[in-house]
This record gives structure tokens, sequence and C-alpha cells, in this order.
């Protein structure tokens, strides 16, 4: 793969925020879809990599969650998936993040570790790693900094990093940098946005030890918005929740869209075969008021995945329709202006 100069990098563009129509793109190919994935834009192509699913039965039924390793690529929106290659090993739940120069996959995991590799999916060439194993974290990058913000040290842990990370693409030897962490409660799954000089945290959720002792999550509706020279600064928080929102939020016309994401009131819902899946509504944050309102649906109900600006759409490939459950979806919604 090459890396080829793309125009996009923080997913904002001059369009309504009202007048996304989505459509499906080409399927993944395959029948359960991932979640997990990493996903972006290399040479021109759309990237879905790695990620996972359950292929015997379902969570609730003892099913085994499987990683994977497959790079997928799609050369344009009308063409069919190839398989371009494989990660250096299975892995999911990481960042991954598009720039100028190429696709940055970060950390991620599997059943039994989490990963602190950071590399340049173009031609694997290693960047320095994270400070500390991570996963379930969120990412973005903003003046060729990238940013990654909580996550989970291990698959167990019972408890969401305090961190607060960064590392300079442009500067010859740069290493991460440990920044002042986020003033809300450590969190995973959390949605970050970079627009306006700004690098901007929404929702995630906190996590406690259970009864059991496994981890219990507390969900949070919060928002902030971090500036370099500035550091953190609280903003109104969110009408909802929206854990596991697409990554990285899509800014358009100077407004952040949270696509879906979990809200939480379904997290007991019985039969869990029959979860109605996740909110559809869109949540927009306006970056000149600062206040909140909310856009039309979505048609689809899609959670840990990824946000792409790619071909003038913005596209949601693939990730969790329901709990334990997949989608092999790709739906797009064309940014370019009506005449």
């Amino acid at each position: 793969m090459r890396r080829t100069l793309l125009f996009f990098m923080f997913l904002t563009v001059a369009a309504s925020a009202t007048d996304l129509k989505w459509s499906q793109l080409p399927p993944l190919p395959d029948e359960r879809g991932f979640a997990g994935s990493f996903a972006g834009v290399s040479g021109g192509s759309l990237i879905v990599a790695g990620g996972t699913h359950f292929i015997d039965k379902m969570p609730w039924e003892g099913g085994t969650k499987l990683w994977y390793d497959t790079v997928f690529a799609l050369d344009k929106p009308d063409g069919s998936w190839r398989i371009l290659g494989k990660l250096p090993k299975p892995n999911g739940y990481g960042v991954s993040i598009t720039t100028p120069e190429g696709l940055v996959i970060a950390g991620g995991g599997n059943a039994t570790e989490h990963f602190r590799e950071v590399f340049w999916l173009d031609n694997n060439v290693a960047l320095p790693p994270l400070p500390k194993p991570c996963a379930f974290m969120a990412g973005g990058v903003l003046d060729d900094v990238i940013y990654i913000a909580g996550g989970i040290e291990t698959p167990t842990a019972t408890s969401a990093l305090n961190t607060f990370w960064s590392l300079h693409l442009k500067k010859l030897g740069a290493q991460w940098q440990e920044l002042l962490p986020c003033p809300g409660k450590p969190r995973i799954l959390s949605c970050m946005a970079a627009a306006n000089g700004a690098v901007h945290l929404f929702s995630g959720a906190a996590l406690k030890p259970g009864p059991d002792g496994k981890p219990e999550r507390e969900w949070l509706n919060d928002a902030w918005a971090y500036k370099p020279d500035a550091g953190w600064k609280k903003l109104p928080d969110m009408p909802r929740v929206a854990v596991a929102a697409p990554n990285p939020a899509p800014v358009v016309d100077d407004k952040i869209l949270i696509i879906g994401g979990d809200d939480g009131a379904n997290v007991n819902f019985e039969p869990k075969s029959k979860h109605p899946g996740f909110p559809r509504d869109v949540l927009v944050f306006d970056l000149k008021t600062h206040s909140w309102s909310k856009s039309a649906q979505v048609p689809f109900s899609l959670v840990t995945t990824n946000a792409v600006l790619w071909n003038d759409q913005i596209v949601i490939p693939g990730g969790e329709a329901r709990p334990g459950v997949r989608s092999p979806q790709v739906w797009g919604a064309s940014l370019r202006l009506k005449p």
C-alpha cells in the first residue's frame, strides 16, 4: 500500500448535518461481520481490518469470541471487497486513525492480552509503542498529533485507565507524552472528535468491580474539550449516553455528529435474542453555540465501529448491531453539496 495525500484529516466538510442521506455500500465479505475492527483510508481505498465475532453460539449461550487479522480493502464505492493482507496478529478494539500520510493502528488486544504496538498499516513501519497496553480507548488526530484517551490495560480490568496520551507524527524521534487526563471519570468506549483547535471527548463508561468481581459499567453522558495551550474544559452534558458510538465522530458544518451509540437503556433486556438494538438518533453538538440537538435517525444500529470519510461520504463499516450480534453492512452518507 502506498501513502496518499488525503484531504479530510478530521472528517470535517462543508455540508448540512441534517441533509445526510444514508445508503448501503457493498457489505463486508463475511456473513457475520465484525465488531471492534480497525478502519480508515489507505492508498485511496477503504480499509477494514481485524475485529471479532462469535462463530458458534451467542455470548449468553456460552459462545466463544474469535479475533481476526484479515485486512479488507474496497477500492471504489460500487466495487468489490478484496483481501489486502493481514495484521501482524489477530486484533480488535484499538484505535485506527487516517492521516495524510496513511493509516495508523494503535493498541487493541485479544482474549488474553492487550497490546502496546503502534504502526503504519500502509507499510507496517513501527511507531513508538503506547506507554501501556490499551484497548477500548478513544483516539483522534489534531494538527499532526495523535491523542488517545482512556481504555483498559487488560481484558479483565475492573477500572479504566485515567490516561491521556499524545504523539507528534511529524517530529523526528517523538515519543508518547502523558498529558493531564480528562477531569471526568476514567472511561472506556468514549467518542472523540477533533475540530476548531480542540480534541473533544464524549460519553463512555466508567468501570468498577461488581459483586462477582467482574467489571461493572457506569454510563456517562458528560462532554469535554481539550486545547493543547489551555487544557480541559467542561462542555454541556449530552442529551443521553452514547457508549461505543462510531469513532472518530464526524464534524460537518461546524457540528459534531455522535451517531447512535449505546445508551444502556436495554442492558438487562430479556430475552437477549430479541434485543431491539441501539439508539439510532444522531446527537449534534454545535461548535459555535456549544449546544446539543438531535438530527434524523439513521437506518442502522451499529456500535464498536468507526466513522471514516471516504469518497465524499461518511462511511460506517460494520460493527455490533445488538449485543453479541455483528453486521457486515456498510453504510455511507454522501457529503456532496446539492446543486
